[in-house]
C-alpha cells in the first residue's frame, strides 16, 4: 500500500537529529519561550525573508492574531469587510469571522485553483479592508494584480502561507510579499511539528510585539497586561524540532516538485484534469487532480493500493457552521469540491511508488 503520507516516515528522514533536538529539550528542564524557540524564529525569519517571526499554538490562532492585533491598533473594525477565496480551507474564515469581521467570498481560478485576480476588484466596497491570500496546495497564489489592488484601495494583504513553506515569488518567499502572513506547522505540513505549532511573520515591528502580547495572556512584562490577550504559544520542542527539518525544507520541497512534474509529464487519462502551473511556484502540498468520478477514482485508487485525500469534501458556504451561507452559488467553487482528489506527493515516495500510481490512474476508466 502507498500512504497517502506517513508521519512516521516522514519523521525518519531526520530521526537521530529529532530525537537529539528532544532529548536536549527535555534535559535542559526549560520548556516555553526558551532559547529553542527563539533560535527557530530568528532561523524562521532569515527562511522566509522576514524582520520578525512570532511563534504561537497553532496556524488558525496566527491568522486571528493578526487579525486581533489589527483589531486592537484600529487599523480593523468589527464589521470591515476581508476579501478571501471561496475554496479555501475553514480555517482561514474562521478567524476572520472570531474577529466579527466580514469574510467576502471570492470564486477561485480553476485552471490554478487559486484566487481569480481578475473577480476582486468587482467586490472591493468602502468598507473592504484587507485581502486574506490563501496560498492553497502549495502554489503561490500573489499576483501583480492583487499587489496593485491593495496600493491603490489601501488594502491590507495577510497571507496564509499554511500550505506553502518555502514557496516564492521571483526572488522572494511566499510569507513575506504582504503586510503580515501566518503560518502553520501542523504535522502534515510540509514544515510539521510533532504537534500543533503556528507563528506570525511580518516587517512591522509594532505588529510583531502587539501580537506576542496578546498570545501570552495580553502581557509583554510578567505580570502587566495591556490586552485582553489569549494563551497561544509554541513549546520547546516543537522549536527545537522545527529548526533540525527547517534545515532540509528546500531539499525536501525539490523532490515534491520532481513528482509532480513527473505526474504532470506522464498522466495521460482524458478523465484527469491537472491544473496549470502556469507561471507559478508550487511547493507541491497537495498535488490536487480534477475527475468528475472523483469519489469512484479513489474507490479504484484505495483497491489498488493507493491512498489519497479530498481537499476539501464540502466548501465553506455549504458547511452547517454558515448556515447564513448555504444557500449562495459559488459554481467554481462548488465543481472543485466535488472533483478534487489529492494524489500521494511526499518527499518520501520512491520513484517506483510514484510510477505506481501513474500507472493505476492511466489504467483508470
Amino acid at each position: 500500500m502507498i500512504d497517502y503520507l506517513s508521519l512516521k516516515d516522514i519523521t525518519d528522514l531526520h530521526g537521530d537529529e529529532i530525537a537529539n533536538a528532544v532529548e536536549r529539550v527535555v534535559r535542559s528542564g526549560w520548556y516555553l519561550q526558551g532559547q529553542e524557540t527563539k533560535r527557530f524564529e530568528a532561523d524562521y525569519a532569515q527562511f522566509i525573508g522576514s524582520e520578525h517571526c512570532v511563534t504561537c499554538g497553532n496556524g488558525l490562532d496566527a491568522l486571528s492574531l493578526i487579525l486581533r492585533a489589527y483589531m486592537d491598533s484600529g487599523r480593523l473594525k468589527t464589521g470591515d469587510e476581508v476579501i478571501v477565496p471561496a475554496n479555501t480551507y475553514i480555517a482561514t474564515i474562521l478567524a476572520i469571522t472570531e474577529n466579527r469581521l466580514t469574510p467576502v467570498l471570492v470564486e477561485p481560478d480553476i485552471n490554478t485553483l487559486e484566487l481569480d485576480d481578475e473577480l476582486v476588484e468587482a467586490t472591493i466596497t468602502e468598507r473592504t479592508r484587507a485581502i486574506m491570500l490563501v496560498h492553497l496546495y502549495g502554489r503561490c497564489s500573489y499576483t501583480p494584480l492583487i499587489g496593485d489592488l491593495c496600493q491603490r484601495h489601501k488594502l491590507l494583504l495577510i497571507e496564509d502561507n499554511a500550505q506553502a513553506h518555502g514557496c516564492r515569488f521571483g526572488e522572494r518567499r511566499t510569507g513575506s510579499l504582504g503586510n503580515a502572513a501566518a503560518h502553520s506547522f501542523y504535522p502534515g505540513k510540509n514544515l510539521g511539528a510533532l504537534g500543533d505549532a503556528g507563528a506570525v511573520t511580518t516587517d512591522d515591528e509594532e505588529l510583531a510585539q502587539t501580537i506576542r502580547s496578546i498570545a501570552n495572556y495580553g502581557s509583554a512584562s510578567k505580570y502587566e497586561f495591556s490586552f485582553k490577550g489569549v494563551n497561544s504559544r509554541m513549546d520547546e520542542i516543537q522549536a527545537a524540532v522545527l529548526d533540525v527539518k527547517l534545515h532540509y525544507l528546500d531539499q525536501e520541497n525539490k523532490r515534491r516538485k520532481e513528482i509532480a512534474k513527473t505526474y504532470q509529464q506522464r498522466i495521460k487519462n482524458p478523465l484527469i484534469t491537472i491544473t496549470a502551473d502556469v507561471d507559478r511556484d508550487n511547493v507541491y502540498h497537495i498535488f490536487p487532480v480534477l475527475c468528475a468520478s472523483r469519489d469512484r477514482l479513489k474507490v479504484y485508487l484505495n483497491d489498488k493500493g493507493v491512498r489519497t485525500m479530498i481537499h476539501y469534501p464540502i466548501p465553506p458556504h455549504q458547511q452547517k457552521a454558515y448556515t447564513e451561507w448555504n444557500r449562495l452559488s459559488f459554481p467554481t467553487t462548488e465543481i472543485i469540491h466535488r472533483q478534487e482528489l489529492s494524489l500521494p506527493c511526499n518527499p518520501t515516495m520512491t520513484d517506483a511508488e510514484c510510477q505506481k500510481v501513474i500507472d493505476c490512474i492511466n489504467e483508470y476508466q
